[in-house]
């Protein structure tokens, strides 16, 4: 006996749950060949503010936290990525109409990724930051600091190694993140969703956002409580436009990369995001 299939509608992910739209607006999400595969939210303006609140919300207990700690997080992020690769490398096959390989080869990397990022939680300090020569008697240190809210507009051509390439460097710092996913493959943005509501990431550290980055985008840049807009997956749009619109709060903008692998991974993605901070402190003369 055939079971009936149960269309799933993907919600939205803010503040650690998943609502759906305030607009209360939906829209198909399908598979390369056509073939219906599950309704996915559009994301509105509001969706957008509240999702940058919720964000707001976040950044002092996450910037707070010792690095090690957000090391930790992480770290357990893949972990459970890992428990889920099936279901990851099923969405991917389905969506892109790639092969098994192809898709599982995609999310080992993505997985591969997050675990790299983890690693440098409690040491791109040393990298970025220094002791500073100075004349006199002074200690004088440079200490690299979170910017703050960071929206990014994903990869859009990429179902899960695009999202982590962007999402994970902005955290290892102790940003927040509002991240618009891809427009055509959004299911396994909100499965990333369910990933990071089940593990140790506090709410409102990720919020992800699904439909059309045209709409939201510009809404996010022009948002006077978002510090830096990442536009790494918006090479198809007005994007000088969004570049402008930012520059009205002052917010630091990383632009298109373009290639077939933007956003790989490096330590300057992680230091693009960050304030540097120096210190002065007066020598003991004793």
């Amino acid at each position: 006996m055939s079971r009936l299939a149960v269309p799933k509608t993907y919600k939205l992910f803010i503040g650690g749950a998943f609502p759906r739209s305030e607009s209360g607006r939906t829209y198909e999400v399908r598979a390369v060949d056509g073939s219906f595969l599950a309704n996915a939210a559009l994301a509105s303006r509001k969706d957008a503010r509240d999702a940058v609140l919720a964000a707001r919300g976040a950044v002092g207990g996450w910037s707070g936290a010792t690095a090690y700690n957000r090391g930790q997080v992480l770290y357990r992020i893949a972990e459970l990525l890992e428990g889920r690769r099936a279901q990851f490398v099923a969405e991917i096959e389905e969506a892109e109409g790639v092969s098994r390989a192809v898709a599982t080869a995609q999310v080992d990397e993505s997985i591969d990724r997050w675990v790299w990022y983890a690693g440098w939680a409690d040491k791109y300090a040393q990298v970025a930051g220094n002791a500073n020569p100075v004349a006199g008697p002074y200690f004088n240190i440079s200490v690299p600091e979170p910017t703050g809210v960071v929206a990014i507009v994903a990869p859009q051509d990429s179902s899960l190694v695009g999202l982590v390439s962007a999402v994970a460097p902005a955290l290892v710092s102790g940003n927040s993140v509002v991240v618009i996913a891809s427009e055509r493959f959004p299911r396994t943005a909100i499965t990333l969703a369910e990933v990071l509501a089940t593990s140790d990431v506090p709410k409102g550290v990720v919020n992800i956002l699904t439909g059309s980055p045209a709409e939201i985008a510009p809404w996010l840049a022009s948002h006077a409580d978002v510090n830096a807009l990442d536009l790494v997956g918006a090479g198809d749009l007005e994007w000088v436009d969004l570049e402008f619109a930012a520059a009205d709060t002052l917010k630091r903008v990383l632009r298109p990369e373009p290639g077939p692998d933007a956003a790989a991974p490096s330590l300057e993605r992680i230091t693009a995001l960050t304030e540097t901070k120096t210190v002065w402190h007066t020598m003991s003369l004793l």
